[in-house]
């Protein structure tokens, strides 16, 4: 296991009790290194949305334990926040929950000389996720050369 991916782990279990006792749920920790810094951020959503104060609040508790716990022997920038509007789609959860809502979805590598969708998504497994578009055409892509899935922001 990378050292990331057991950063990831060892912060989603100690917020287990803060995000069960006010029913957040744990979008998603990630552990990356951005232009020189890393970055441990956690994403909470709650029904109705997350708040300012529900960031702060899990901001100080997780700081806390991250203190005394002290797993993560690089210097690191913490951040708590909602996964907003145009929110990533990374975990089949995440999917589950999206389905019949609007995607974009950017590949590595163009297909039909098409690198980046838009569509409902309608259904998905490991290997495809499939959505239609506007002129109800299906359209399975697969998921090794799929590099984004994210919510569409429509105003």
């Amino acid at each position: 296991m990378a050292k990331h991916e057991e950063y990831v782990q060892k912060t989603e279990k100690l917020l287990g009790p803060i995000i069960e006792e006010n029913h957040f749920e744990l979008y998603d920790v990630e552990y990356v290194k951005e232009g020189g810094n890393w970055y441990l951020r956690v994403f909470i959503d709650k029904e109705g949305g997350i708040t300012i104060d529900d960031c702060e609040l899990v901001s100080r508790y997780l700081s806390d334990l991250l203190d005394k716990e002290d797993y993560i022997p690089d210097s690191y920038i913490l951040e708590v926040s909602s996964p907003g509007l145009g929110r990533q789609l990374k975990k089949d959860k995440h999917l589950q929950k999206s389905i019949g809502e609007e995607v974009e979805i950017k590949l590595y590598q163009a297909i039909d000389k098409k690198k980046e969708f838009i569509g409902t998504l309608i259904d998905f497994n490991q290997d495809m996720i499939k959505i239609e578009t506007e002129d109800n055409q299906q359209i399975e892509l697969p998921r090794k050369s799929i590099a984004l899935v994210r919510l569409t922001i429509n105003f």
